[in-house]
């Protein structure tokens, strides 16, 4: 049996993955790795994928695709931890539209520097994320991050356009500033601290980036056990636009509507209103009400400079 489980999705980023398989695959035969390959054909298939080849026993997982595929497969893996004693390695490949779990964990965009990264195979513990509460029937894993309220709904909007990358992205928030700008009254409970205010949005970062270019935690580490939050309050519908614009440079901490904190666990509960939520661009609800997020010290052991 191969040591590699390539996980493969073709239709990640609108269309870009399928022209790029051939590529990819040529660049791991030419490093002489043998993997026995498999395409997403549904939403989910990822997940079933990763689990199997963990419980097959693969040395590793590789997964090219986006974030979405790479989210699938973090939770087919997460959940044959719960069994086993050892999961496969996990690898990315980042052929997606935003590949922002790549960007946190300093994986290379180029398909050659990627392929290059997997064959020699450098590889720490990172830590992994959960999510439980909205819309799930259980729990949700996740790599990166989880976003409350504006953040959220603009993923929800970019997810239905045709524009790929950070482009979709951008748009889909300028838009999102005429529809969503009436923040839930949310009370955050922390692991020292309570805070409750309007909050237009609490991104809960493990990684660094959401939407293909917004640093919503340009200092946070992937392997110190902890979440870096962004919460930014209610403010007049003009100054979203600056803050936006902060937000992409990642600058925001200086402004006063936006404070950062740290915690192990968040509990998230809206006091008034609703909170949309999505976990690594998962929806996890459009209008829950409450939601608990826990940091995995050490989750995944994964390939990574």
């Amino acid at each position: 049996m191969p040591l590699y489980k390539l996980i493969y999705n073709p239709v990640a980023g609108k269309g870009v993955a399928q022209k790029a398989q051939p590529k990819v695959e040529a660049l791991l035969h030419e490093y002489g790795l043998e993997y026995d390959l498999a395409l997403t054909e549904y939403p989910g298939h990822a997940t079933d994928l990763a689990r199997s080849a963990a419980e097959a026993g693969f040395a590793y997982v590789i997964v090219a695709g986006g974030d979405g595929t790479v989210n699938e497969a973090v939770n087919g893996l997460m959940e044959a931890r719960e069994h086993l004693a050892h999961v496969p390695v996990l690898g990315v490949i980042p052929v997606g539209r935003g590949n922002d779990f790549s960007f946190g964990l300093d994986i290379p965009y180029s398909i050659e520097e990627a392929c290059a990264l997997v064959a020699a195979a450098p590889r720490r513990w990172v830590d992994m994320g959960k999510v439980t509460g909205g819309d799930l029937k259980g729990g949700l894993y996740f790599g990166n991050g989880v976003g409350v309220g504006f953040d959220a709904v603009v993923g929800f909007v970019a997810a239905k356009m045709k524009l790929t990358g950070m482009l979709a992205y951008l748009v889909a928030a300028l838009k999102t500033i005429f529809i969503y700008y009436k923040s839930p009254l949310v009370k955050l409970t922390l692991d020292t601290q309570t805070i409750t205010i309007p909050a237009l949005l609490v991104s809960i970062m493990n990684g660094r980036r959401m939407g293909g270019g917004f640093l919503m935690a340009p200092d946070s580490h992937v392997d110190d056990g902890i979440f870096n939050l962004c919460i930014v309050r209610e403010v007049p519908r003009m100054k979203m636009f600056g803050l936006i614009a902060k937000i992409m440079k990642g600058t925001q901490s200086t402004d006063p509507a936006v404070q950062t904190v740290q915690s192990k666990k968040i509990i998230v509960t809206a006091e008034k209103g609703s909170l949309p939520v999505h976990a690594d661009g998962v929806t996890v609800c459009e209008s829950g009400q409450e939601i608990v997020v826990e940091i995995i010290p050490g989750g995944l052991e994964v390939i990574t400079k």
